[in-house]
């Protein structure tokens, strides 16, 4: 058995998360608080030439008190709250939240019509609303846990000196609190609308401490602008609060205010973003679904626990995303051959469940983009694409949704094709030739690839080169009506159509890949007249048709496919 369960990997990293960011959430802390003390002793004293003054105070600021351990725990204690807000809402899947007006929409449904407003709704769309909202929730979770952290963040690191040193030090608490609690949401509004939540895996693993070292600078530069930007928004707004919550009227006090908060909501946001980039780091790390070499359950059953996260888990979880990571990282290095080899058992069931569940991402994305392009065996769902407006962008916004998950089609095509690709020398037995897999690969890559070259816009109903010659053997222009697709123009010019490119890009890297290493064998299929046989599914293809699917492998074949 392995040193660490699958059950017990996503709750141990999130707890050694916790553990970590402490860490440098308290040297920031002590380097900050001393310095802010240092300042405002420096401004208090300008008045007075006392040295022995000055190095008193100073020499006070490291002596532990009860005051200032109060105030450390508080900090530290709005550091765990972001940090667990922090990985509720972390996920790889990018997922949609429900609207604003779809929420309005609920709502009055549920208050005003009888039944709640369940109406005809199917319990599929019911689920996903429902799920949706539930990720609106958390997000709103998110940004008010963001607000209230920074509000008492900046009072227990800036408002003790406050009290101390000024006159209003209680409006003075109120205006360091309320100007936190802008810092805080303007945060939260920042890390939601951009997308920092979803878990972007690095292209290369490495070390845990190297991958936190290398991303400290960007930590830094990213914390320095948004307080510059946050320091600027909340002084503006301060100032249209009535006269206690307005900043005083004293150049020495006006000052040295100013400085304490900008120095306080640098401590909060260099905080947040060291500890976004190390909760990345730990959970993005690598995991190996396998047990220790040498043991007996690697001898009997290697790849059991890897098939368990990868067909048990949930679909949107971070446990099968890192089982994906772990296979494609077996499939295409040479690291653990052993692993890879046990996929090649002779029954030949482990290598057709390691291939489906590769294949199943990749087929629901032509699937979807099937339905949203008209391609749907779903007469309902074909007849309402087909009523909208070739402007509108519902289409868009269906095809979109899946397109963003490119890491997780990325590793599929990869692991299918290197693991297809490696069958030439590595498989013995002949399992993947024999049961099917390997016509089941191509056909999936290809009907996928299809699916989004139509999305993009590309003409896919390949024709036979006898179709465009006339008499005489000469050869025809197509007809063209001179009108472009409205919305092809208008896709190729918004943001869906990289991602869209991205994914095709990847697809048609692992087809070459595949068809480098059987091309001897395929030409001597296609001799024969037995390459569709060998290498395309007998069945009707996700997506286009059969032919389709023969000309466009001929296309591979011949290296003109682009």
């Amino acid at each position: 058995m392995p040193s660490l369960t699958p059950d017990l990997l996503i709750k141990n990293r999130f707890l050694g998360f916790l553990i970590w960011q402490s860490i440098p959430s308290s040297v920031v802390y002590f380097f900050l608080k001393a310095f802010i003390s240092t300042i405002a002793n420096s401004i208090a004293d300008t008045h007075t030439s006392n040295l022995h003054s000055k190095s008193s105070s100073l020499f006070w600021t490291f002596v532990p008190s009860l005051r200032g351990f109060t105030s450390f725990m508080i900090f530290h204690l709005c550091q765990l709250i972001f940090s667990s807000s922090l990985s509720v809402i972390a996920s790889p899947h990018p997922e949609r939240p429900a609207s604003l007006f779809e929420l309005a929409t609920a709502l009055v449904r549920l208050l005003y019509v009888p039944g709640g407003g369940g109406g005809g709704s199917t319990v599929a769309d019911s689920d996903d609303f429902h799920h949706r909202v539930k990720v609106s929730l958390s997000f709103v979770s998110f940004v008010v846990a963001s607000a209230a952290s920074a509000f008492t963040a900046s009072v227990s690191l800036c408002g003790v000196r406050a009290i101390r040193e000024h006159d209003d030090g209680f409006w003075m608490i109120g205006r360091l609190g309320l100007r936190g609690f802008l810092v805080g949401l303007l945060f939260g509004l920042h890390y939601v609308y951009k997308r920092r939540w979803v878990l972007e895996f690095p292209i290369i693993q490495r070390s845990p401490y190297f991958s936190f070292k290398m991303g400290l600078r960007s930590a830094v530069r990213r914390a320095l602008k948004l307080s510059c930007v946050a320091f600027i928004v909340s002084t503006t707004l301060v100032e249209f609060l009535p006269h206690p919550l307005r900043s005083s009227t004293t150049v020495r006090k006006f000052f040295m205010e100013q400085i304490i908060f900008s120095i306080g909501s640098f401590a909060v946001y260099i905080c947040w973003e060291l500890s976004h980039h190390l909760h990345r780091v730990l959970h993005t790390k690598r995991f190996i679904f396998a047990p220790p070499k040498g043991s007996a359950a690697a001898e009997t059953n290697p790849s059991e626990h890897l098939l368990v996260a990868l067909e048990e888990s949930n679909p949107t979880s971070l446990l099968r995303y890192l089982a994906y990571l772990d296979l494609c990282l077996v499939c295409e290095n040479n690291v653990d051959t052993w692993r890879r080899a046990a996929f090649f058992e002779e029954t030949g069931e482990t290598y057709k469940r390691v291939i489906a569940v590769c294949l199943r991402p990749l087929e629901q994305l032509a699937s979807r983009l099937g339905e949203g392009l008209g391609n749907s065996v779903d007469k309902p769902a074909q007849l309402s694409n087909q009523l909208l407006s070739p402007t509108d962008s519902r289409l868009d916004m269906k095809c979109l949704e899946p397109l963003t998950n490119f890491k997780l089609y990325a590793w599929c095509s990869k692991t299918v094709a290197s693991l297809t690709a490696c069958s030439h020398r590595e498989d013995k037995l002949g399992v993947a030739q024999l049961s099917g897999s390997n016509a089941a690969v191509v056909s999936t890559l290809i009907s996928c690839l299809l699916a989004i070259e139509s999305f993009m816009g590309k003409k896919t109903n390949l024709q036979s080169p006898n179709q465009l010659l006339g008499p005489a053997s000469i050869r025809w222009q197509p007809a063209n009506s001179g009108r472009a697709d409205v919305a092809t123009v208008k896709r190729r010019s918004g943001p869906v159509n990289s991602k869209a490119y991205a994914v095709a890009d990847v697809l048609k890297t692992s087809i070459y890949q595949i068809v480098s290493t059987f091309h001897d064998e395929m030409l001597a299929s296609a001799k024969a007249g037995l390459l569709e046989k060998d290498w395309i599914t007998s069945g009707k293809p996700i997506y286009g048709t059969r032919e389709t699917l023969i000309q466009k492998l001929r296309l591979f074949l011949d290296y003109r496919a682009t």
